[in-house]
């Protein structure tokens, strides 16, 4: 029995460490995203808000 349980949280935590890496990669990603956005967003006529978005 302790070694179903020592198994079954090796998986878990094996599997929330990968998880949490991909969510790093994500996170990078929109990052990126948000930077070229920003970047874009400079270059915009100054007539405006100066925003690419529209929130």
């Amino acid at each position: 029995m302790p070694v179903l349980i020592i198994f079954v949280l090796a998986l878990l935590l094996g599997g929330l460490g990968f998880a949490i890496h991909v969510l790093w990669w994500v996170a990078v990603v929109v990052l990126l995203f948000w930077l070229v956005g920003f970047a874009v967003g400079r270059g915009e006529r100054v007539g405006r808000r100066g925003r690419w978005y529209r929130w």
